[in-house]
């Protein structure tokens, strides 16, 4: 919470949390309690891929929403692929979690090329990112 807060307070305006992090709670103390109005933040979070089923993920941005004491979220993102949940019905309800004013914007996160084509043609809603991993452990070049 208080690095959340002191890093607001230092400049930072772009706060990147996941169900998987277990620190969405922490992440909302940290916003209110750095005094920055919430139009200042863009706020991220992600829904893990057991949780892609339709009624699934809107309970799990619901909860998102609950545990960040938040009424929406600036980017809904899917955390990553999930093959084993038609990708039809999971970005339905991702559509449908942005529809309902949940989340400002949605996309993905560590989607292939092949998986952002697949999934832009399948979404009734912009997909405006594929936020992709990155660090000197892991090769991105695929």
């Amino acid at each position: 919470m208080r690095v959340v807060e002191q890093a607001l307070r230092r400049g930072y305006r772009h706060v990147d949390t996941a169900e998987l992090y277990d620190n969405e709670g922490e992440v909302g103390e940290g916003l209110r309690a750095s005094g920055i109005k919430r139009e200042e933040v863009f706020v991220t979070t992600k829904v893990w891929p057991s949780h892609f089923a339709p009624r699934d993920l809107e309970r799990s941005a619901q909860a998102s929403l609950e545990r960040l004491g938040l009424s929406q979220v600036d980017l809904f993102l899917l955390h990553w692929p999930n093959p084993q949940i038609p990708l039809r019905d999971t970005l339905g309800a991702l559509c449908k979690v942005k529809r309902m004013g949940l989340a400002r914007h949605i996309g993905v996160s560590n989607f292939t090329v092949a998986l952002i084509e697949e999934a832009v043609k399948l979404a009734q809603e912009p997909l405006v990112c594929n936020q992709i991993e990155m660090h000197p452990f892991i090769d991105n070049r695929r």
